[in-house]
């Protein structure tokens, strides 16, 4: 155990790299798969069936914990840890994401972004110096700076404006996490819509800045894969090879393999908790809608070969008739199956970065999803 934050890059393939950050709650194996606990808690899952699939980090949100139940609350009751029954390393976003997209009414100044909260139109102010703030009451264990996320696609000017204010609030935000205790980490952001000299300026201003890690911001906010996967390679050039670089908000099974052979080291996403309560699986098969009739009299399970419950015990008769009934136990086993999916794919990573196949596997995860399992069951 260390009392400190550190990363250490044990293998690279091309461009794809594998490590681990050293945090003083524990090892956060790279690349690393955060599963989404929006308000303390990853939906349908307990913290301990979270862990079991392979997590060693999970992402908390600063905006909602900061609304209900209150940062202040939290700190109380022994921080976020304590309080969600996750022992191990979490990650807080800035807050500045939910703020440009869920409040009713929101103005951003130089000082920072007053906004009406979804929940009971109260207003509040969001400053650099309080994100940083609130993260810290939560005891989050990496945090975010505060930053302004543009929807793609933007102007230009729009996209330069919030770009260079984003880079006033890291600064701001830096100096006011000096005062955490020693072990945590602040990420800078780099942000400058889909305009590539934008983001390589941003990405060099935050390393003179030197911040423990990068994050890239606003991506997966509308626009398609290849903008996505086009500004990683604008951006991964001029970030510190030795820091970790977090892709925030992304993705797909297929944007995380193409993420990784970009050099991407972290991700975390809504999508597999989302879809597993929206009836949708992902496996080795590719995607499995389980309101589909075609399942109702299929007695496989998802994939026989797994070794997660969810995926292995069920049959696909039983899912689809959980989802039919909107049983809530369908909505948990589906998000049990994908976030195990999820760190299933990222284990695979490692451990083909580390033996110098990635583009093998890549090529066979790809085509295992193309294959997929389109055969419906004949009795």
């Amino acid at each position: 155990m260390t009392d400190s934050f550190s990363f250490q890059i044990t293998a690279t393939d091309g461009t794809a790299r594998t490590g681990a950050i050293f945090t003083p709650r524990g090892e956060i194996r790279t690349p690393a798969f955060m599963p989404v606990g929006t308000a303390a808690t990853v939906k349908g899952m307990y913290p301990e069936q979270v862990r079991a699939t392979g997590a060693d980090i999970l992402l908390g949100n600063t905006y909602h914990l900061m609304l209900r139940p209150g940062a202040e609350r939290i700190a109380k009751l022994g921080g976020l840890h304590k309080f969600m029954g996750w022992e191990r390393p979490i990650l807080t976003d800035s807050g500045g994401f939910q703020v440009m997209s869920l409040s009713g009414l929101r103005k951003i100044t130089e000082e920072g972004v007053t906004f009406r909260s979804h929940v009971d139109g109260a207003m509040h102010a969001m400053s650099p110096e309080r994100s940083v703030e609130i993260q810290g009451l939560l005891g989050a264990d990496i945090q975010m700076q505060l930053d302004e996320c543009v929807r793609l696609p933007c102007e230009d000017a729009e996209a330069e404006r919030a770009m260079r204010l984003s880079l006033r609030w890291a600064e701001r935000s830096k100096t006011a996490f000096e005062l955490q205790p020693k072990g945590r980490a602040l990420f800078g952001i780099v942000q400058g819509g889909a305009v590539p000299r934008l983001r390589v300026e941003s990405a060099r201003a935050l390393a003179d800045m030197d911040f423990p890690g990068y994050s890239i911001g606003g991506l997966a906010v509308g626009e398609p894969q290849e903008v996505m996967l086009a500004m990683i390679e604008t951006v991964e050039p001029h970030l510190p090879a030795a820091k970790p670089r977090y892709l925030m908000g992304v993705g797909t099974p297929d944007d995380l393999l193409e993420a990784v052979g970009r050099g991407i080291d972290m991700f975390d996403c809504v999508m597999p908790t989302r879809s597993g309560r929206h009836a949708l699986a992902f496996t080795r098969f590719g995607k499995v809608n389980l309101k589909n009739a075609r399942h109702q009299d299929d007695p496989r399970p998802l994939d026989e070969t797994s070794d997660c419950p969810a995926l292995r015990d069920y049959s696909r008769a039983y899912l689809h008739h959980l989802i039919r009934c909107e049983e809530m136990l369908g909505s948990m086993l589906l998000t049990w199956a994908n976030l195990h999916y999820y760190q299933d794919l990222m284990r695979g990573m490692r451990a083909a970065i580390a033996a110098g196949t990635f583009a093998d596997f890549k090529a066979a995860t790809k085509e295992g999803w193309a294959r997929g399992d389109i055969a419906p069951y004949a009795a």
